[in-house]
């Protein structure tokens, strides 16, 4: 099993590989085209600002890239939503894989921004979410959510109903982060190793 973790210049690629090697995966840190083109899976990590991330994609050629893949790709946090077609931060466009807009939570008493911390599941029945309970616990670390949609295979609730997980095709996203979501996010991240 050969495992990608897309190199862009931010990310949280270092905890992706531990979690990852903890599940018996070594995967490899690229961003080069044919290693993309030619491994099992690829996981598009989060951590870092859209404008500046779209921006470095683009200039690398990356975006058409992602956009063809054809095996299963993971999108963490701002991965997945960068996989969708808009961004309010910095008012960019995404790969728009997903065609849902991504919004700014409003801050108001009592819902502070960032989203940091522990929040819980509402899970559809889907390969990434096998073993996954309504309810489960797992990590947030956000300002800006995916709208709820019909490619929508996880929600939670802060402030508003939003997207925790996405699914189309080959293409699947989480906005929390697998990574650091103790063992039931080690069960999502192998549930997409299984795919």
């Amino acid at each position: 099993m050969r495992v990608a973790i897309l190199d862009y210049n931010a990310g949280n690629t270092r905890s992706v590989q531990f979690a990852l090697e903890r599940l018996g995966v070594e995967p490899i840190l690229t961003r080069d085209p044919v290693v993309l083109a030619g491994v099992d899976k690829v996981i598009f990590p989060g951590v870092g600002a859209a404008g500046a991330t779209m921006t470095y994609l683009e200039e690398m050629g990356l975006d058409v890239i992602i956009k063809n893949l054809k095996q299963p790709v993971l999108g963490i946090c701002l991965g997945m939503q960068l996989l969708c077609a808009f961004s309010e931060e910095g008012n960019v466009a995404g790969l728009g894989i997903f065609p849902q807009k991504v919004k700014r939570f409003v801050a108001n008493e009592g819902l502070k921004v960032p989203h940091m911390g522990w929040n819980t599941l509402s899970c559809e029945e889907v390969p990434l979410m096998a073993g996954i309970e309504a309810g489960s616990y797992v990590y947030f670390v956000h300002s800006y959510y995916a709208e709820m949609s019909p490619y929508t295979v996880a929600s939670c609730t802060y402030g508003n109903c939003f997207s925790a997980a996405l699914q189309k095709d080959n293409f699947y996203g989480t906005q929390f982060h697998p990574e650091k979501s103790g063992s039931i996010g080690a069960q999502i991240l192998e549930n997409f190793i299984a795919l």
